[in-house]
């Protein structure tokens, strides 16, 4: 297969300055290198790493790029700059040759590094518990216990992975050391054992318990403690309760994510909460004292005379008071008149005379339906 244009595989154009081609090839082996790139597409990944590899070695000297231009492929010697030619294999930290930026990305980062012995340790995998609680636990908090994976050692090995009677070898690829290095050119680079993965071991006859892992995943139960005011989708950091790291590494953190039941009567908004009060028609209108339903047990207000349908009333610091809150929300209460139902021939007879005698008054007994009367005809005009 023919080979692909230098100045293609680093996506600059020809007329790239020296500090192009490099910030270039930086970025392209960081997105392809095989430390990054693992599972399926490992394999093309890899090959990708080699061409950009291959492009900044003959790109970054003046001499080879010169040739290149003028002859293309052809110009350059595929042999020239160490064993194996330039797209020889070679993968790992190149802090060598670009400093801090490949050091703390390939040598360790986030996830891994190195122990002494040289094997690869990686930083277990965090985990995820979704915990559902009440709107009342929210806002007093709580202690609760969760159940939770968590890896043993395994007994029919003793942790070696290896099947009894057996044990494991040193890896022949790294001599035990974990990693491979590799020399081309002016680069000094290391990968991760290919055949050990880093372990420095290799495992013959595994263990069937628990397939040469060394470890059997099982349960713990954990004691949480859910503080006063949490709120929807907050979560809870409990340090060293994730997966276990690999060959000694850090274990992960575990997030326990909070969420909270549909409550019956309130919905939260932040810190306030928010009801709706049905009221009758005769309290609405004539006012009068109602009581109202808080989380910390029940409060009144006073309905002024003629309380009207979807009027609000504030009751000061019955809310919930947040974690990072000082001082408690707000309860608002959300008046619902209800108009009566399934009336008797009597009733019915008694609401006709009111409703007669409401007309004779004229407006002063319904402003707000005159108003709108009045805004219709103004529409029609």
């Amino acid at each position: 297969m023919a080979k692909r244009d230098y100045y293609e595989a680093l996506g600059v154009a020809k007329t790239a300055t020296e500090d192009e081609i490099k910030k270039a090839y930086r970025k392209m082996a960081m997105k392809y290198h095989p430390d990054r790139n693992q599972g399926e597409g490992a394999k093309k990944a890899e090959e990708q790493f080699k061409e950009v590899k291959e492009a900044y070695e003959m790109l970054s000297d003046a001499q080879k790029r010169a040739a290149y231009d003028q002859y293309g492929h052809a110009g350059v010697d595929p042999n020239m700059g160490g064993r194996g030619g330039p797209g020889a294999e070679g993968f790992g930290g190149f802090a060598e040759a670009f400093g801090d930026i490949f050091g703390d990305i390939f040598n360790g980062g986030a996830g891994g590094g190195r122990r002494g012995g040289g094997q690869q340790v990686y930083r277990g995998n965090d985990l995820s518990y979704a915990m559902e609680i009440t709107l009342e636990e929210a806002a007093r908090g709580k202690e609760s216990q969760i159940r939770i994976p968590s890896w043993e050692g395994c007994e029919t090995c003793g942790g070696s992975g290896a099947k009894p009677g057996t044990s494991a070898k040193s890896c022949g690829s790294c001599n035990g050391s974990g990693t491979v290095h590799m020399r081309q050119g002016f680069f000094s680079v290391q990968q991760t054992c290919p055949h050990c993965h880093g372990t420095g071991k290799i495992i013959p006859d595994p263990c069937t318990a628990c397939n040469g892992q060394g470890k059997v995943k099982k349960s713990k139960t954990l004691e949480v403690k859910i503080p006063a005011g949490i709120n929807e989708g907050m979560r809870i950091r409990s340090a060293g309760n994730g997966e276990p790291g690999v060959n000694g590494g850090p274990a992960g953190d575990l997030y326990i994510e909070i969420r909270i039941k549909q409550h019956d009567i309130f919905e939260r908004d932040g810190d306030d909460l928010h009801c709706t009060m049905p009221v009758g028609l005769t309290t609405a209108t004539l006012g009068g004292s109602i009581e109202v339903p808080t989380l910390g047990g029940k409060a009144e207000i006073e309905l002024p005379e003629g309380t009207q349908h979807g009027k609000t009333f504030r009751l000061r610091g019955k809310g919930i008071k947040g974690v990072r809150s000082s001082y408690p929300g707000d309860l608002y209460c959300h008046i619902s008149v209800e108009t009566p139902v399934k009336l008797t021939e009597h009733q019915r007879k008694l609401m006709k005379e009111l409703d007669k005698s409401f007309r004779d008054g004229g407006e002063r007994h319904s402003p707000n339906a005159k108003s709108w009367t009045d805004r219709v005809k103004d529409i029609f005009k």
